[in-house]
């Protein structure tokens, strides 16, 4: 793929895999810019049906237009038919990689949800879920702007994963109750997931793990995560609370909406900033 030229891209260096996809940075030969290609496997778009879903999130995704959600410019496909979409190629690092430099100070901590969650709060708005959020999913360039990234396993409310395509809908061990047990998800799936970044930006560790699968999965359906304080001194007991909702194993008693949580970060913000 190396020097292949794709539409008006120029295939510079393979950047990785994320979610379902490869990616490439790329030269934009049409606007002057560095981009990153994000290519989907034939098997997934292969179906009618399932490239026209595609295209249809894809371009929804394109429309949120939000500093916190990682811009999407246009989605195109090969000369064979294989989909791909171009995306904003960003300076910085993931909030996993961050996060793996030492863990986040409260107020960091705070800011850095805020970010997250208006961007999900845009992408609810327009019926978009992400279901894989996570610090893998969380881009943060050198001027300290926070991107949620990926979108490719989100999906409409109240519909099907893409026929016939075996995806797991996220990631362990970020993986929500009602994403173990397979049910509908809606937006408190990726308040579940918010919930869990905050802990591990806090704690520098995941709520759930460290076993096998199994065990994390019935650990995230029945038990609680180790309390923060437990795990780090000087945790805060406002960011406790607000990750403790967040992290209800009955999406009834979690935040409703990402915009609830996000006025509670808010607020703590505003109080840790005083402190």
């Amino acid at each position: 793929m190396i020097g292949r030229i794709v539409s008006h891209y120029k295939i510079l260096e393979k950047m990785g895999r994320e979610g379902i996809g490869v990616i490439y940075k790329a030269e934009d030969m049409e606007h002057e810019r560095v981009v990153a290609l994000k290519f989907l496997p034939p098997d997934v778009t292969r179906d009618a049906k399932i490239r026209s879903e595609f295209v249809r999130e894809a371009t929804a995704i394109a429309e949120l237009d939000h500093p916190n959600v990682c811009k999407i410019f246009e989605i195109d496909e090969t000369a064979d038919g294989r989909l791909f979409v171009a995306m904003a190629c960003y300076d910085g690092e993931t909030l996993q990689e961050r996060i793996a430099r030492g863990v986040l100070s409260p107020l960091e901590a705070a800011e850095t949800a805020i970010a997250i969650a208006r961007g999900l709060e845009r992408a609810h708005a327009k019926g978009i879920v992400h279901r894989d959020l996570r610090p893998a999913n969380v881009f943060i360039t050198r001027d300290g702007v926070v991107k949620v990234v990926d979108f490719s396993l989100a999906r409409w409310p109240g519909e099907t994963d893409f026929a016939g395509v075996a995806i797991v809908p996220g990631t362990m061990p970020y993986l929500s109750p009602e994403q173990v047990r397979g049910a509908r998800l809606d937006g408190r799936t990726d308040v579940w997931g918010l919930g869990a970044v905050l802990y591990e930006m806090l704690t520098g560790r995941a709520p759930f793990g460290g076993g096998y699968e199994q065990a994390v999965k019935e650990a995230i359906l029945d038990e609680a995560p180790e309390p923060m304080e437990r795990v780090r001194e000087g945790v805060p007991g406002v960011l406790a609370r607000i990750t403790a909702k967040a992290l209800a194993k009955d999406p009834r008693d979690r935040y409703q909406k990402a915009g609830e949580m996000l006025s509670d970060l808010e607020a703590a913000r505003q109080e840790l900033g005083q402190s």
